[in-house]
């Protein structure tokens, strides 16, 4: 293991620590996750009526102690706060939580995509942003928004078999070529949900870990030439 891997997984909340760590771990395993939580991040964002520019300062501020303290690169796990690491610019790669999600989604081929998550927000919120993410891109996809209430308890307890449960339960009827897993804290139940409804199911932890392995041993070959 060499500090070229270490991963700078920025949280706002501890039930995105350990999907991240397994994204890493099934899709990366050379990476060496480095947590960096901020658990009022979202507190904050709520009292405050949404983002405000202090606390995109502090998100900004986390990339930077990240990037100045050895990381090879940061994934936020926090979908609301994606947009600084998309602006970030710095001299490490800085992912978005759903940013590697998303082009996996559109790049499938997929004419129907369900975007799930398990409160109407989340769901509400990764929908329009998918939305406008495939239209910018020129893809002709059909999102669905599938919200599973059932999730959220089970998701926050770590129960990822009832979490696949209540999804594939919630999608019985419900005609698309992919499903598009909306929060990390639904991301361990993506192999009992792709098993038990025969479709992809998108996480943005496996994703995001797959998109910064390639970019970064890909870089590494090219610096060996």
């Amino acid at each position: 293991m060499t500090n070229e891997y270490r991963i700078a997984l920025v949280h706002a909340t501890t039930a995105a620590i350990a999907p991240a760590e397994a994204g890493l771990a099934a899709e990366f395993p050379e990476a060496k996750p480095w947590n960096i939580l901020d658990d009022q991040l979202l507190p904050d964002a709520a009292a405050a009526g949404g983002l405000t520019e202090p606390l995109e300062e502090r998100m900004r501020h986390l990339i930077r102690h990240a990037a100045d303290n050895g990381a090879a690169a940061v994934l936020l796990t926090c979908s609301m706060y994606g947009p600084v690491a998309i602006d970030a610019h710095e001299k490490i790669p800085a992912l978005a939580p759903d940013e590697a999600a998303f082009d996996a989604a559109v790049e499938g081929g997929y004419a129907r995509v369900a975007v799930v998550a398990s409160f109407e927000a989340a769901m509400t919120d990764s929908l329009d942003r998918f939305r406008v993410h495939a239209r910018e891109r020129g893809a002709a996809i059909e999102a669905t928004g599938v919200c599973v209430p059932g999730a959220f308890g089970p998701a926050a307890a770590g129960d990822s078999g009832v979490v696949a449960d209540e999804i594939v339960a919630a999608l019985a009827g419900t005609d698309v070529d992919a499903i598009l897993l909306a929060q990390y804290s639904l991301a361990p139940a993506a192999a009992r949900i792709q098993e038990a409804t025969g479709r992809p199911a998108i996480s943005g932890p496996h994703s995001g870990a797959a998109r910064l392995r390639a970019l970064l041993t890909h870089t590494e070959k090219d610096s060996d030439r």
